[in-house]
């Protein structure tokens, strides 16, 4: 059969039929018991629940990462410290100050 015809059928029959003004029998009591029947949401507990599943992703993430830290051979090519970069640094600056030759016009400390 054709699907057309089918739907055309079946809309046909669904018009031809008239609504009734009544409303079956215990309709209301059903109802009634069904929306009492229903918990409130919570919506605390639906916070709840979700932080509860995503915290299994984010140990899972954490223990690759952490997996991958230890796994992973330290490079020392360029194993140079912080520390003994800034020192070098400053002291660096410090060692030019001293070679720097006086500005014209200056005095100087051993002149009177």
């Amino acid at each position: 059969m054709n699907v057309t015809q089918l739907q055309q059928k079946l809309i046909a029959a669904a018009r031809a039929r008239v609504p009734e003004d009544q409303v079956p029998w215990g309709f209301e009591k059903r109802i009634v018991a069904l929306i009492r029947s229903r918990a409130a949401t919570d919506p605390l507990a639906l916070w709840v629940r979700g932080l509860w599943r995503a915290a299994v992703p984010c140990v899972a993430i954490a223990v690759l990462l952490g997996a991958w830290f230890v796994l992973t051979p330290a490079s020392n090519a360029n194993a140079n410290d912080l520390s003994e970069s800034f020192e070098t640094t400053l002291l660096a600056s410090v060692g030019q100050g001293d070679q720097m030759a006086p500005l014209p016009g200056t005095p100087t400390q051993g002149a009177d």
